[in-house]
């Protein structure tokens, strides 16, 4: 069974930092397209950061400059550096996965980040 699973959310003050983890299992983590996502209340899910399997990053616009997204395949994880952090950053943030073999999806069940003034 395939599974991501995410660590490392909390709760920082404005300008802050965290960083968040992902690891997978179940399958072979280098045939994996990777990225993050988050939802806050009442708002759609956005795409946060995705790394392609060979390591090719893209971010959404509002985290550009100060989100780095990275992975490594010999820990099977993807891992997300948040700096200099703001309210509207809050929101639950879930792993993502998708096989670029079968393109079949697979999510993680997310963790709290929660950016205070």
């Amino acid at each position: 069974q395939v599974q991501f699973v995410e660590s490392g959310g909390g709760s920082v003050h404005l300008g802050g930092s965290l960083r968040l983890s992902c690891v997978g299992s179940g399958s072979v983590f280098e045939r994996y397209d990777a990225g993050w996502y988050r939802q806050a209340p009442g708002s759609q899910r956005e795409m946060v950061g995705t790394i392609s399997s060979v390591g090719i990053p893209s971010y959404g616009n509002s985290v550009k400059g100060r989100f780095t997204i990275s992975r490594d395949n010999a820990k099977r994880s993807v891992y997300l550096e948040m700096n200099n952090l703001t309210p509207e950053d809050t929101a639950v943030y879930y792993c993502h996965g998708r096989n670029i073999d079968t393109s079949r999806e697979y999510w993680g069940q997310g963790t709290q980040v929660t950016v205070s003034v």
